[in-house]
C-alpha cells in the first residue's frame, strides 16, 4: 500500500471518529433540550395519583366559628362580626384590621381616609357598628421601651 493510500484511510478513519463524536454531541444536546422540556420523562418510576375532590359547601365552612374565632378570617367572634367582615375584608385582608390597633377617633379618620382617597363607599350606619367592634376587640396595646438590663457581666475593651 502507497503512503498516499494509507493516509486516504487514516483521514478516513479520522472522518469516522469525527462523524460519530459529533453525532454523539448532537443527541446529547438533544436529549438536554428534551429534558429541560419535559424533565419528568427520564423518571422510569411508575407512579399513579388519583385525584379526589369533594364537595365542600361553600356556605357551611365560610362562616364557621370555633373557640370563638371566625376561621376564615381570624377576627373575634362578637357583635359586628359580620358586619366588619361584609364592609372591610372586600378590599383588603383582616389582618390589616388585627395589627391596625386604633382607638375611635382614629379608626373613624382612617375610614374617611378610605372614602376620599380609597373609594371606600359610605358606610351609614355600619361604621358606628364597625368601629365598636374593633375598638372593643382589638384596642391599641400599650407599647413601652423595653425593662431595663439587669444581671450583665460587663466586661472591659483592652486597648
Amino acid at each position: 500500500m502507497s503512503k498516499e493510500a494509507l493516509f486516504r484511510k487514516q483521514i478516513k478513519k479520522v472522518y469516522r471518529i469525527l462523524f460519530l463524536f459529533f453525532g454523539l454531541l448532537l443527541i446529547t444536546g438533544g436529549m438536554l433540550v428534551f429534558y429541560t422540556i419535559n424533565p419528568g420523562f427520564f423518571t422510569f418510576e411508575t407512579q399513579t395519583e388519583t385525584i379526589v375532590s369533594t364537595p365542600i359547601s361553600v356556605e357551611e365552612d365560610e362562616d364557621k366559628i370555633e373557640n370563638g374565632i371566625h376561621i376564615r378570617t381570624g377576627l373575634i367572634d362578637a357583635e359586628g362580626l359580620m358586619t366588619v367582615v361584609n364592609n372591610c375584608t372586600n378590599c383588603h385582608s383582616s389582618k390589616l384590621l388585627i395589627q391596625n390597633r386604633m382607638n375611635t377617633e382614629r379608626w373613624n379618620a382612617t375610614i374617611k381616609w378610605m372614602q376620599e382617597t380609597q373609594n371606600l363607599w359610605e358606610l351609614g350606619k355600619n361604621q358606628e357598628i364597625i368601629v365598636n367592634y374593633l375598638v372593643t376587640n382589638y384596642p391599641p396595646k400599650d407599647k413601652g421601651r423595653r425593662e431595663i438590663l439587669t444581671n450583665i457581666d460587663w466586661y472591659e475593651l483592652k486597648d
